[in-house]
């Protein structure tokens, strides 16, 4: 319609602020108009008030809002001890205030404030607390002796794996290297690199000649132990892989690591099965077993099953 010419906008001695300035400016008059009622409290409706006193009154203590005197209840229940113990509840007694009284063993606890009596009517549970708590003694073995010390990583060893023929053992460790250690001598026999960060978990394959190794750089590795390089490589976690498993019976590796979640591999296509999800923390480590088949898996930080998978949550940071 009309089209404002840049002359008329602009008028004369009109200082230019920045949009910063002039949002503080109207925050505080905001601020200053509000202000003063925040300290108020809201008025109360009295009568609202006794209604809602007076409900909550009636629906949780309509049992013991009206006692008899402290005296008076004492010895109507003596004398209601001494003389009807062995015929009972009379009918006139059914709907009379007796407080709290044990009809099971007959005893009557006097100077007793509580409101409610602990009743156990379990013949079991009370036949347990009788018995007395014994605890096995242990079996006494000499004291364990230090057998040897091995060196020879940078790093802490973060994960070790024995060789299913007890010939040799791998361990993985912060220096992102793997070694190989002769059972018996306790010597390196071999040194492997690929990892380019700590190397979290080893696991040494009992159906093949392959071991596979996982790190914080989120990748697993398939090493071939005839080549001794990698020959498969596993991708699919967001974040640092902390524990590997394989299934005893079939070419499946599961993984669990720091995104909360258990992949299974197939070993010989490198490709994600399942993902399994259900944590809400890091999952530390992760074992399986033949039957079911049926994986475990333990959070860092109250055990539940999900699609044939425990998950617990407590701080548990080994799993043998």
């Amino acid at each position: 319609m009309f089209e404002r010419s840049e002359t008329d906008s602009k008028e004369p001695g009109m200082v230019k602020h920045s949009i910063n300035t002039l949002m503080f400016r109207s925050l505080k008059r905001t601020h200053d108009l509000f202000i003063a009622s925040q300290s108020l409290s809201i008025p109360t409706h009295e009568q609202s008030s006794k209604l809602r006193k007076s409900c909550k009154i009636n629906s949780e203590y309509s049992a013991v809002k009206h006692l008899p005197p402290p005296n008076e209840s004492i010895a109507r229940i003596a004398s209601k001890t001494e003389l009807g113990a062995s015929i009972g509840p009379s009918l006139s007694d059914k709907g009379a205030d007796i407080p709290f009284t044990d009809t099971g063993n007959q005893e009557v606890f006097r100077g007793s404030t509580a409101l409610v009596s602990a009743r156990d009517n379990n013949p079991l549970k009370s036949a347990l607390a009788l018995k007395a708590i014994t605890t096995e003694k242990p079996t006494w073995h000499a004291p364990w002796k230090l057998y040897r010390v091995i060196s020879g990583h940078l790093g802490w060893v973060r994960c070790i794996d024995v060789d299913p023929s007890n010939d040799w053992f791998i361990t993985g460790s912060t220096d992102r290297t793997i070694k190989i250690w002769d059972l018996a001598t306790s010597t390196l026999r071999l040194s492997l690199t690929g990892h380019i960060s700590t190397i979290r978990a080893v696991k040494v394959s009992h159906r093949h000649t392959y071991f596979f190794s996982a790190g914080e750089d989120k990748q697993i590795k398939c090493w071939d132990l005839e080549h001794n390089k990698t020959i498969r490589q596993y991708h699919g976690h967001l974040s640092a892989v902390y524990g590997l498993t394989l299934h005893p019976r079939l070419d499946v590796l599961i993984s669990c690591g720091r995104d909360s979640t258990a992949r299974v591999w197939d070993i010989r296509t490198k490709a994600c099965i399942f993902t399994l999800t259900g944590h809400t923390n890091t999952v530390a480590c992760v074992e399986s077993q033949a039957p079911n088949p049926q994986v475990s898996m333990y959070m860092y930080c109250t055990p539940r099953m999900v699609d044939g998978v425990i998950i617990h949550s407590t701080n548990i940071n080994l799993l043998i």
